[in-house]
């Protein structure tokens, strides 16, 4: 794959994980753990974040999270985890899918952007799974903020490119 369009591709991609990454940073205690939200505020960043991590892995087989999260973990409207997860969990979760998501795109091939992704669910080549997962983010990122608005009547901004790290 031609390496300005991977920069395009991690800009926008990296943006998304930013404007999610400034959700959680925004997120005040109270709405953090309100058991009365289903999904909670967390349990829809974990959610966010478990398939961020899945769908940059070549297939689901054999495919397990970093510790401390929990392998089990396939819908936001599922059982929740079997505790709450804090932010500093979910920020360095949010570190480690950003630090793959970056490495993935910048190692794609041409051959491996136009080959068929690993998740049999899914009839997308490796290079549309990236903007399936981008997008993915990115709709779960808009309801958090709008939770974010609803709560606090405050939510971050947007962010048009990722930040260099």
């Amino acid at each position: 794959m031609d390496e300005r369009l991977k920069a395009m591709i991690w800009h926008q991609f990296g943006a998304a994980i930013d404007m999610l990454e400034n959700a959680v940073d925004a997120c005040p205690d109270r709405l953090w753990g309100d058991r009365a939200r289903k999904p909670e505020f967390w349990q829809l960043v974990y959610h966010t974040l478990f398939y961020l991590d899945l769908y940059l892995s070549e297939t689901d087989a054999g495919f397990e999270p970093p510790s401390p999260f929990d392998a089990n973990e396939r819908n936001a409207d599922g059982p929740p985890p079997k505790r709450a997860y804090s932010k500093t969990e979910l920020l360095s979760y949010l570190a480690h899918g950003r630090a793959k998501c970056r490495a993935t795109i910048m190692a794609m091939s041409a051959e491996r952007a136009e080959g068929r992704c690993g998740f049999y669910w899914l009839k997308l080549t490796d290079a549309e799974l990236l903007l399936y997962n981008m997008r993915h983010v990115q709709h779960h990122t808009a309801q958090l903020n709008l939770l974010l608005r609803q709560v606090t009547d405050s939510a971050p901004g947007w962010v048009s490119q990722a930040k260099d790290r």
